[in-house]
Order: structure tokens, then C-alpha cells, then sequence
């Protein structure tokens, strides 16, 4: 199985399987001499993992993350420090219970990616889905939070879930603090307690349900990105739809710039107090040209629902012979929910990768 790295100077990575022993990461190209424990890393990763609430995956993973190479205390006094060398990330498996997919092991769940890779490679893992589990995303979230650290305090990176199934949050009322509240990342406190009855609702029909998740990056400065194949944008989107269950994706304002006129869509400039441009609007998401313009990057990305559901649907066995299917075991009634910071990992990959790319291009 090939393409299981992301990025260019800055690095990704993963391996494991949802019900193997271990997943694990490696980060390619990290600078030496930034700061790196665990207990910088572990924040991100207990915002992602399951069982933390009733509304996400009751598997309980405490996703302890090692770091196993690639940091280094010289006894300064400094603490560890990155050397520059390949760092090497992993988080145990501890909640493993391959026998509730026994009953699936030779059925196609509709939906899922069960069918894809068994005529890609004549067989699956069909112990949770394998590499096609969401289970992989923690390495990303792991690998984002030195992303992060790359980046500097300057660039903060912030994510919220704006939709679940047909129920918009209302933006006028989007709070920010809010999102660390309650169980949504909601930025809208009424919405997310609307949300609470219904995915009640959902899982008493043993059914699921998708969700919108935006996310910002403040403090990117003019200038990452490059025409005509290394757009920031056409990157971001790529990072975004290599998220499991991802769907469609928008930069700025997204499909809604269809509708727009020109004078509208435009961002219009003015010269600001710091006597640099200031832009009057951000419909272009903060990337110009596939080029960074020092607004905020705001992405946008559709996460459909949960194909693993107890409500029973028609299938296909490997013998393509028709029957029906109803998927037991612990699943997100909303996988958009711990998509979230998911989303933030993959914005924070991307511009560290850039950023780099940048320095590399220009020395600045």
C-alpha cells in the first residue's frame, strides 16, 4: 500500500491499523532546536480521542502518545529538544474488540471503503476498517501539534463544527471560547444545545449523521504558497480531503462565491495603520493566487455520516451475492465531531510544509 505521506520538506508519515497493536507516525524534515515532549503533543491528541463523551465513539483509548526518536536533552537544563533527525511518534492500542465485526468479515458495508479496497487488493482488514479507519487520524493530530510548534505562537490555528446534518449554528452569535464548552466544538452555544437531543435522536434509530467543520489560521503572513502547481489552497484542499469521510471542500467562500458579483466577491484593499494593505472583506479565504495574503485562512470541509450503522441496509457478500447488513460495535453517530481538531492538524501540516517551502524559495 503506497501514499501514506503528506507533504514535502515538512513531512507526514502513518502507520498502523484501527485494531492492530500500535499506530504510529513519522515526522521528515522537522528543524532542530525546538522545544518537543510528549506533553506537548498530548493536549491536541485528548481533544480527538473517543469514549469523551456520549455524542463520539465509546471506544476508550487514553491515545498515550510516545515519542520514540528525533528529540534530544543534553543535560543543559534546556530539556529535549528536536535534533533535526526523523522523529518517531506511536500510540498503543488498548481497546481492541475485533469480534464485533466477525459477523462482516465476507460483507461490504455501503458506504464504508470496504468494496474499494478489496478489488484494489483482493483482500481488507476488516477488523474496523484497517488503514481506512478514522483510528488513523490520531498519528495526524499527533504529527499537527509539532506542526504547530514550527509554526511559532504567531500562527494560531482554531477549528469549530458549524453544521450537524441539516442544523446550522448562527453566526452571529459565534463565540470562539464557546467551542471549548461543550462536546461539539460548538461555537454557538443554543446550536450545541440543539445538537445534544439531536444525536439522541439519531442513535436511539441507530443511525448517524454528517456535519460542516471550518477552520481559521490567524497570523499567516503574505507570501506561502506558489504558482502554478504548489497553491496554498489546492494544498489545503488535498490535506482536508485525505481526511476520512471528507466529502467537498471550500476555500473562503466556497460555492457561495457562484452566486456573487464581481464587486462583491473582490476583496478591496486600503492602506492600513501599519501602513500595509488592509483588506475589507475575506471571500477569497486568505489566499490570492494560490498565494498567502496575510488575512486568515479559512477553510471549510463536509464530512458525511457515519457508514458503520445498526439500521439495516442492502449489500453485497464477496461471492456478490445479495443480502442485508447492520453494523454493531461502537461508532461516531457523527464522525464530524472528532473532526475537528483533525482539521486543525492538517491546516497546521500544511502551512508548516509551506512555510518551509517558502524559506527554502526565497530565504525569508
Amino acid at each position: 500500500m503506497s501514499h501514506n505521506s503528506f507533504g514535502h520538506l515538512f513531512r507526514l508519515t502513518t502507520w498502523g491499523e484501527s485494531h492492530g497493536p500500535a499506530i504510529g507516525a513519522v515526522v521528515d524534515g522537522c528543524p532542530p532546536g525546538i522545544a518537543l515532549t510528549e506533553a506537548d503533543i498530548q493536549p491536541f491528541l485528548d481533544k480527538r480521542r473517543p469514549g469523551s463523551s456520549r455524542h463520539v465513539s465509546p471506544r476508550q483509548e487514553s491515545d498515550r502518545v510516545r515519542i520514540l526518536s528525533g528529540v534530544f536533552d543534553d543535560g543543559a537544563g534546556g530539556g529535549p529538544v528536536t535534533t533535526g533527525a526523523p522523529v518517531a511518534l506511536m500510540i498503543g492500542n488498548e481497546d481492541v474488540r475485533s469480534k464485533d465485526y466477525e459477523a462482516i468479515r465476507d460483507l461490504w458495508r455501503p458506504g464504508h471503503a470496504d468494496y474499494a479496497y478489496d478489488a484494489k487488493y483482493g483482500l481488507r482488514d476488516w477488523r474496523g476498517g484497517g488503514r481506512s479507519s478514522a483510528r488513523e487520524t490520531a498519528m495526524r493530530v499527533a504529527a499537527g501539534a509539532i506542526a504547530r510548534k514550527v509554526l511559532g505562537d504567531g500562527v494560531v490555528i482554531r477549528a469549530a463544527l458549524i453544521q450537524l446534518g441539516p442544523r446550522a449554528i448562527d453566526r452571529s452569535r459565534w463565540d470562539w471560547d464557546e467551542t471549548a464548552n461543550n462536546a461539539f466544538f460548538c461555537p454557538d452555544a443554543q446550536t450545541a444545545a440543539q445538537w445534544e437531543a439531536d444525536l439522541d435522536a439519531l442513535r436511539r434509530d441507530g443511525s448517524s449523521t454528517g456535519a460542516v467543520v471550518e477552520v481559521h489560521a490567524s497570523g499567516v503572513p503574505a507570501g506561502w504558497g506558489a504558482p502554478v502547481y504548489g497553491k496554498l489552497d489546492a494544498d489545503l484542499a488535498a490535506a482536508m480531503m485525505s481526511i476520512p469521510a471528507v466529502k467537498g471542500v471550500e476555500i473562503g467562500a466556497g460555492f457561495a462565491a457562484a452566486a456573487m458579483r464581481g464587486e462583491d466577491a473582490a476583496d478591496e484593499m486600503r492602506r492600513g495603520a501599519d501602513g500595509r494593505p488592509a483588506f475589507l472583506s475575506n471571500h477569497n479565504g486568505g489566499v490570492l493566487g494560490g498565494i498567502s495574503s496575510g488575512q486568515d485562512v479559512v477553510v471549510r470541509f463536509a464530512v458525511k455520516p457515519t457508514s458503520s450503522i445498526r439500521t439495516e441496509r442492502r449489500t453485497l457478500n464477496r461471492k456478490f451475492e445479495e443480502t442485508a447488513i447492520s453494523t454493531k460495535g461502537r461508532h461516531d453517530p457523527c464522525v464530524g465531531i472528532r473532526a475537528v481538531p483533525v482539521g486543525e492538524a492538517m491546516m497546521a501540516l500544511t502551512l508548516a510544509d509551506h512555510m518551509l517551502r517558502h524559506r527554502g524559495q526565497t530565504g525569508a
